[in-house]
């Protein structure tokens, strides 16, 4: 069974944080209240000083149910209260392995690489549903410690949890983690062709087949064998899937 204690290593150990420290987080923190009311993105920010959360958006899908005030009390136990008995091992072990790729990165760069991943939470209609969380450092101490991390929580594309992987910020490269043998793979990030990009994006905006050929100049039967490409590029198996993933991969 996991517990809080689970979620921190040494490596990133933080011995003190004084209040001074805090003084410009209020600022931050009225800025991602901001940003929560425009958006309907869920949103939260971990302290691994205090080894809690410093602000939780009030966007529900994170939520559970529950209120943002009442999840940032909880802090790491709504973790323990909310992620499926299966998918919670997964959560300290990624912790881990992602403090472990920080650790061998120079402190000038860490605030560049993001992590993902995919678990099941529990949710009020007993129905569990797959989130992906995608966590970036939001600021290190003097000597390159992650302090503050934002985690940004939308609905998975995937169909099982773990999906481990680190991006980097102008970077196209990725880090895949496998679980089996502790270690990350470095694999080559997808880059899409000018015209799979204007197929997704016109896809996006809700235009038909028709329109779409009409748009690019190109027969029907020209759009679908792009389409066809573009799903297999993606490993997607339609084209909400396709759009979702570009989206969530910035891939336009």
């Amino acid at each position: 069974m996991a517990k809080k204690k689970d979620f921190f290593i040494h490596k990133n150990e933080i011995p003190f944080i004084t209040d001074e420290d805090y003084t410009p987080m209020k600022l931050c923190v009225q800025i991602l209240e901001a940003f929560s009311r425009t958006t309907n993105i869920s949103f939260y920010v971990i302290d691994y000083f205090k080894k809690n959360f410093l602000y939780v958006s009030e966007n529900p899908l994170f939520l559970c149910g529950m209120t943002a005030e009442r999840v940032q009390a909880m802090g790491y136990d709504f973790y323990l209260q909310q992620v499926t008995e299966e998918d919670l091992p997964l959560l300290p072990e990624i912790h881990q392995a992602g403090v472990m790729f920080s650790d061998s990165v120079p402190p000038e760069s860490r605030l560049e690489y993001t992590l993902s991943c995919d678990f099941h939470m529990k949710q009020p209609s007993d129905v569990d549903m797959l989130v992906h969380h995608a966590v970036t450092p939001l600021n290190l101490t003097y000597d390159g410690k992650i302090w503050l991390a934002l985690c940004m929580v939308s609905l998975s594309l995937q169909t099982k949890s773990g999906n481990i992987e680190i991006s980097r910020q102008g970077c196209n490269l990725r880090w895949s983690y496998h679980p089996e043998d502790k270690k990350w793979v470095k694999y080559a990030d997808i880059e899409l062709l000018d015209y799979e990009k204007n197929l997704l994006r016109l896809s996006a905006q809700g235009y038909t087949m028709s329109e779409i050929s009409k748009k690019i100049h190109k027969s029907v039967d020209t759009v679908k064998g792009y389409k066809r490409l573009l799903f297999k590029k993606l490993n997607a198996g339609n084209i909400a899937e396709a759009v979702s993933f570009a989206i969530l991969h910035r891939l336009i």
